[in-house]
């Protein structure tokens, strides 16, 4: 089987651990996913984030190319099915090298069932935030993401 191509939004952005993490996995180039949001959500283990479709929204992502072997380590490591689900998704996506467009089809890693919204630890949070400027993204994304991950869990806390 040849290499199948993966969409990473989340700590997967960064380039050191998915080479610890996914060793058969290059990059492919860069995309935008749109009419969805970021946001942290949370489990026992902690926050982390996903995405969910809302409407004006964007998500910068990097497209991997990822070994069979690397797709089954992804899914250990996401909790598939349990907690996140595989799903496929076509984006027109900006070649790393030539900076050429092209339509291409890859699988993303969605957070399973309406999970609350959570505060991710900082060592979780940084390892996004080198992947999101290793990439060139906009920071603020995750920034944003957070401070509504926040605001809720506040607001959520003070009525309880």
């Amino acid at each position: 089987m040849g290499k199948r191509l993966y969409i990473a939004y989340g700590s997967n952005l960064n380039r050191r651990q998915m080479k610890l993490r996914c060793p058969g996995s290059g990059v492919v180039g860069t995309a935008v996913i749109e009419d969805y949001r970021l946001l942290f959500r949370g489990s026992k283990t902690g926050s982390y984030l996903t995405i969910e479709p809302w409407e004006g929204g964007r998500v910068p992502v990097a497209v991997w190319a990822v070994t069979e072997d690397d797709e089954q380590r992804l899914d250990r490591y996401e909790g598939t099915p349990i907690f996140y689900q595989k799903e496929e998704m076509e984006l027109p996506v900006r070649d790393i090298w030539s900076g050429e467009e092209r339509t291409l089809k890859g699988f993303v890693y969605i957070m399973c069932g309406d999970r609350p919204l959570g505060i991710p630890s900082n060592d979780y949070f940084m390892i996004c935030a080198q992947g999101y400027e290793s990439f060139g993204f906009d920071t603020q994304m995750l920034l944003d993401a957070y401070a509504q991950s926040r605001q809720e869990v506040a607001l959520w806390n003070a009525l309880w």
